[in-house]
């Protein structure tokens, strides 16, 4: 790069350049050659590449396998990351995913392992979902609601065992026999028998 122009940026970076000893100059072509190697290197890519395609094929096999087990229980779909978000994802058509969120939000609390931050959390959870008037309020009834409110006086991991098992009859009773019927479940579970079948006949 050249400039004939008085105080061109590209002159006082050549400048520069020029004041550096030549060995120093010579150490940094080096070093980017040897990078340059590397990241070119054919087998590196290739390796990732088949890493990554393993473990999706491996989280394909699972997902399958969760999903048509999804319908053996309601604990089985509790247990599954993926069963819990399409499960939320159905209660939002139906605006009542309040239910899970504070049954999450219970199972959460149960680790806390601070009694000051287990006091904040208590509060803050029967705030939301619990107290009448909630913003995201919880179909329990009025003596749970009172039960779980003198609770907080004296908040314990388990203060908010009553409620959460009410919230969770209420979602196995009532919402998760129409999850298994929805559209969207029954589309994933025809796909993933699909799969299985798939997998059966290549073996």
């Amino acid at each position: 790069m050249s400039c004939w122009m008085p105080g061109c940026p590209a002159l006082s970076m050549c400048r520069g350049l020029a004041a550096l000893p030549i060995a120093c100059l010579e150490r940094a072509k080096d070093l980017k050659t040897r990078l340059g190697i590397l990241l070119h290197k054919p087998e590196l890519g290739h390796k990732t590449g088949s890493s990554s395609k393993l473990q999706l094929g491996s989280r394909r096999r699972d997902s399958s396998r969760d999903v048509l087990e999804w319908r053996e229980s309601f604990d089985q779909l509790l247990k599954s990351k993926s069963g819990v978000n399409a499960f939320h994802t159905f209660l939002k058509t139906e605006f009542s995913e309040e239910n899970l969120d504070f049954w999450l939000a219970c199972e959460d609390f149960k680790k806390t392992r601070s009694k000051t931050k287990l006091a904040s959390k208590a509060n803050r959870i029967f705030e939301e979902f619990v107290q009448s008037e909630a913003p995201r309020e919880v179909n329990i009834d009025h003596e749970t609601r009172e039960i779980t409110r003198k609770n907080l006086s004296g908040a314990t991991s388990a203060c908010f065992n009553e409620a959460q098992a009410k919230t969770r009859t209420l979602m196995e009773k009532d919402s998760y026999p129409r999850f298994l019927k929805s559209a969207s479940y029954q589309d994933m579970s025809r796909q993933a028998a699909s799969r299985g079948s798939s997998k059966r006949s290549h073996t």
